[in-house]
């Protein structure tokens, strides 16, 4: 648990050096905290727009990737689209961001 806390405060220093600001990254965090749990829990999401979708990606297929599925589960009916709602990726720097990923980015728990 706290090797989480301490990869959290490390995700949320490096979105500050960004230029994003507390409440953005919040946010960003926990859209991504969402996918990953999920995942974990084998909650069924979308096609393409769940946690694995992601870690294999990079760069500007990354940054694409993050967009199209935060729009499409803000289309989603219940509660996955209430969550989601209006969502709106906040990184501007995905390079960085797939070289920084956590251990658990690659598939591990």
């Amino acid at each position: 648990m706290s090797d989480v806390v301490q990869q959290l405060w490390g995700f949320c220093h490096t979105l500050r050096h960004d230029g994003i600001d507390y409440g953005d990254y919040i946010e960003q965090l926990t859209y991504l905290l969402f996918l990953k749990m999920a995942d974990e829990r084998g909650i069924e999401l979308p096609k393409g727009c769940d946690w694995p979708s992601l870690v294999n990606k990079s760069g500007t297929a990354l940054q694409d990737h993050y967009i199209d599925l935060l729009r499409k589960l803000g289309q989603q009916r219940g509660l996955l689209g209430d969550i989601f709602a209006g969502a709106q990726s906040r990184f501007n720097n995905y390079k960085r961001r797939s070289k920084n990923r956590p251990h658990y980015a690659a598939g591990a728990a």
